[in-house]
């Protein structure tokens, strides 16, 4: 059956349009019944519970039990309040994501190539292609690593992990896929025990949560500032943006369901914050008044604390909810690979198709798995500074795509009566002014480790400075008489509404200030990534 809807849709797969098949239920293409009393809603939000809740607890992966960890071993319960201002960043990056997937049927990174040009859609591709590439490494290094806490043989577990990786994503069945990824959410749970067993006090937790303090004074400030940056980029990764929005198009959920799919991705942020949070609960807990209060190791040391401090329980479950969040975050990037590269180069690029229908999806998601878990076995692996040049490219990035994010949901030609509204575009500003900030000063931090608190300070408030006079210019342009983004919005008939083809939209033409802003981006990006990159490799070549 064929609606105008989908005639007029933009989807580039075909398998992108039919009926939703979700791991815990099944909404048809011509199921246009309204949803009526909690029965009805309640069904329907678990056919289309998923992609919010996966990329959630695929952020709480490896990297992000280590950086949390690192938090609560070496600062306590401190720096728990960053995980607070942290859920509406979560919310509104992932909702505007959801928004433009559900609308559009499109990919992100094929919209960026669209609407901004070849550059900016090869440098999307690109960089997220590298980026995840080295993040997934890092999630073979945490399956290494739990591993070998459970004295198990490092080779097997890498190759298991891989074949189990690889295996639930070549069924050919999009719902199969999605209900083995439920069974790894199920098991982010198991910090939950974990944080019973270390019992931290709820008074010390309260605090942290409502009490911001930048732990170590000002002598520690750049050691801690980078740790806040590290949660940051822990947390608000570039991958989530691609993955969630193709996962959507993927799962075929259209405008119509919206609410749903935001009630989805409120679940997931609940989940990622309360492991999070469990998780520097229980290693502050475990390492108050040791010897190893302040000198974070590892994932391993967490472990060995854990168990030390509560019990050997405690340190398997942890070693475990390690293994299974390392699984997940390898599902969920590698996807985002998968579905970035298939969308910009008109691949077949599906769930629910088999590997001969998508050979080469399949071939990319397999391939960078199998190329991980290589690295990962190769004897001197430089594993460490793997997993710190992530963390320090993710965050340079960050501000990029938060940037395009942000311009593809005013694009009025893309979105159309689902546009920003002004309250979320000015969120989502000081977002990216905050992002940029926090950039500079990771890789300034890279750069010169000898940086100093008062640098730093400087380098925050010239930033500040600099971001006031920006916004303030782009807001003068958009009250002009006459401009675009001063014209009202009709919001009527949004549930019906999708994007045309990309063949019937005009490239939008960009303003002299948004050139400006765009190369001065552009510039940054180029030199920051050449400098970290240098800086990588030189401590490489020493030994570090």
């Amino acid at each position: 059956m064929t609606t105008t809807t989908e005639v007029r849709s933009a989807v580039l797969d075909s398998e992108h349009v039919g009926d939703i098949r979700g791991a815990l239920g099944t909404i048809r293409l011509d199921d246009a019944a309204p949803r009526r009393g909690l029965s009805a809603s309640l069904k329907t939000l678990m056919a289309i519970v998923g992609p919010g809740l996966i990329v959630m607890v695929g952020d709480n992966d490896a990297g992000a039990f280590a950086t949390y960890g690192q938090a609560g071993q070496n600062y306590g319960t401190r720096l728990l309040w960053t995980l607070l201002l942290l859920v509406p960043v979560l919310y509104v990056n992932q909702e505007m994501v959801l928004r433009l997937g559900s609308v559009t049927g499109v990919g992100h990174a094929r919209l960026i190539l669209e609407r901004f040009g070849k550059f900016w859609g090869a440098f999307s591709v690109i960089d997220l292609f590298l980026l995840n590439a080295l993040t997934i490494i890092t999630e073979f290094i945490g399956i290494t690593l739990a591993a070998g806490y459970l004295g198990l043989p490092k080779a097997a577990a890498v190759a298991l992990a891989a074949v189990v990786i690889i295996g639930s994503a070549f069924t050919g069945s999009f719902r199969r896929f999605e209900r083995m990824a439920m069974v790894f959410c199920a098991g982010s749970l198991l910090l939950i025990p974990v944080y019973f067993l270390a019992h931290p006090r709820a008074s010390q937790m309260a605090q942290g949560f409502v009490l911001p303090q930048l732990p170590g004074g000002a002598g520690h400030l750049s050691t801690v500032m980078l740790l806040i940056i590290g949660i940051v980029g822990t947390t608000v990764a570039p991958w989530q943006l691609f993955f969630q929005q193709s996962y959507v198009i993927d799962k075929r959920i259209t405008p119509r369901f919206m609410k749903y799919e935001k009630a989805d991705l409120w679940i997931g942020i609940a989940v990622v914050v309360a492991g999070a949070a469990a998780l520097m609960g229980a290693t502050t807990a475990a390492f108050a008044g040791t010897r190893g209060l302040g000198h974070f190791t590892d994932a391993a040391g967490l472990a060995q604390g854990l168990s030390a401090y509560a019990g050997r329980m405690a340190g398997v479950l942890f070693a475990i909810a390690l293994l299974d969040a390392s699984i997940i975050g390898a599902f969920a990037v590698s996807l985002s690979t998968a579905y970035a590269i298939g969308d910009v180069f008109g691949l077949k690029h599906s769930l629910h198709r088999g590997v001969k229908g998508a050979k080469g999806f399949y071939a990319i998601y397999a391939g960078l798995v199998v190329a991980a878990a290589a690295v990962v076995l190769i004897p001197g692996s430089p594993l460490g500074l793997l997993t710190e040049g992530v963390q320090v490219l993710a965050g340079v990035l960050l501000p990029s795509a938060t940037v395009f994010l942000l311009l593809l949901c005013n694009d009025r030609a893309v979105l159309g009566p689902w546009v920003n509204g002004r309250l979320t575009n000015l969120f989502t500003s000081v977002v990216v002014a905050v992002l940029i900030t926090l950039s500079v000063v990771l890789t300034a931090s890279v750069l010169f480790p000898a940086i100093t608190a008062g640098q730093i300070v400087t380098i925050m408030i010239s930033c500040a400075a600099a971001s006031v006079l920006a916004g303030g210019v782009a807001l003068a342009r958009r009250l002009r008489p006459g401009s675009v983004a001063s014209l009202p919005v009709d919001r009527t008939g949004r549930s019906s509404w999708r994007m045309p083809p990309l063949t019937l939209l005009d490239r939008p033409v960009m303003s002299a200030g948004r050139k400006i802003g765009m190369s001065a981006l552009r510039l940054y990006l180029a030199v920051a990534v050449i400098l970290v990159i240098v800086r990588i490799a030189e401590l490489a070549a020493a030994g570090h």
